[in-house]
């Protein structure tokens, strides 16, 4: 069952208190009314058309189409008797809110051509009513004409940006089983081959180590040697693949941030050619980090990035104006970030003020070699 305020339309850009007017001065219109008949008949109808709005509204098929003609006719009936139009301003979001392209067109023509057909002809009935009200009749048919035709085109955008999302999402997962293909291949052309030769030196090893002792050990030396190139290439494989960009990433913050709406500033005064690969990885990881943080944490409206370099260092700063006392909580994130300079011998500082939240990376260009750890 839809709550009772989905009566009123959804991201109008008009105020919840506009519309709530707009339902109360049909009983203004009504109570003008002299006789007793004609304001029951005015409750009931204007009762109707909220009922049937309610019930309608996100429905499909043939309901929708019953649901506006009821509508239609309860429109034209508070515009004749009573100089009430504005039901035409709902009448006109309920006509934008159809999918389909024949029936949005034909509803959309016959709302209009009823909308205004009834208020000429109520204009003759009672014509000193809608003189004194003029200005916003023009702006009733203005409504008519152009809410249709907004909403129906915001919802066809939103249907095409549900299939773009669902098309990247695809592109996605089939990237994800193209690279595990390629790590197959590469992984069955670095070590097939090796594993293969591998296995055929060590059947003739224990066959030789009885005939030939000499023969046999150059064939278990042949062993060794091959098995230490195949581990070189596995590595240098893995280190290919946990390498991150920092040029990429820094495009890729930059589309975060403004996904998420918040100004972003981006400085580089570098050469990423001159940055060690260490080095660069753990600072792309540092920098999706922490402005993963702006995004989900900071409640931030502007972001600033500098990445400079001096003889010695290498400098990375992000802040960001946020106000949320919890960004200075050393959660897993920054203290993953921390972690993660201890290999490059880098330095991690945070700074919250009523400014807002900064964190200063400073990582020498002379690295501390940690071989393991990095594997």
């Amino acid at each position: 069952m839809r709550d009772w305020y989905h009566i009123f339309p959804e991201n109008t850009g008009l105020s919840l208190y506009i519309w709530i007017i707009f339902c109360v001065l049909p009983f203004y219109f009504i109570f003008r009314s002299i006789s007793l008949w004609e304001i029951v008949v005015g409750i009931v109808i204007t009762i109707l058309f909220f009922a049937v709005y309610w019930l309608t509204f996100n429905s499909r098929g043939a309901l929708i189409y019953i649901g506006l003609s009821l509508e239609f006719i309860i429109n034209i009936a508070m515009t004749v008797l009573f100089g009430y139009v504005y039901f035409a301003l709902f009448i006109a979001f309920y006509v934008g809110n159809i999918r389909s392209k024949a029936g949005f067109i034909s509803m959309y023509v016959i709302h209009l051509v009823l909308t205004v057909g009834a208020i000429i002809f109520a204009f003759f009935i009672n014509y000193v009513l809608f003189l004194s009200h003029l200005p916003f009749l023009i702006m009733t048919i203005l409504g008519v004409i152009l809410i249709p035709l907004n909403k129906y085109n915001r919802l066809k955008q939103e249907a095409l940006e549900v299939k773009l999302e669902d098309a990247n999402q695809r592109i996605a997962e089939l990237a994800i089983v193209e690279e595990r293909h390629r790590i197959a291949r590469d992984l069955h052309d670095t070590l097939g081959q090796k594993l293969s030769m591998i296995g055929l030196k060590g059947e003739l090893s224990r066959k030789l180590m009885d005939t030939d002792t000499e023969k046999a050990k150059k064939e278990l030396q042949d062993i060794q040697n091959t098995a230490r190139h195949a581990l070189k290439e596995v590595r240098e494989m893995i280190s290919d693949m946990k390498n991150v960009n920092l040029k990429e990433e820094l495009a890729h913050v930059k589309m975060i941030l403004e996904t998420a709406g918040i100004r972003h500033d981006i400085q580089v005064e570098t050469e990423f050619k001159d940055i060690p690969m260490l080095t660069e990885s753990v600072l792309s990881m540092s920098l999706k980090e922490a402005v993963t943080n702006v995004v989900k944490h900071s409640k931030a409206k502007q972001c600033s990035v500098m990445l400079t370099e001096t003889n010695k260092d290498i400098f990375l700063k992000i802040s960001d104006d946020g106000r949320n006392p919890q960004a200075l909580e050393f959660g897993n994130g920054l203290q993953g970030m921390r972690e993660r300079l201890t290999f490059v011998n880098g330095e991690f500082e945070v700074f919250h003020s009523e400014n807002g939240f900064e964190i200063n990376i400073t990582v020498p260009k002379v690295l501390r070699q940690i071989e393991e750890g990095w594997m």
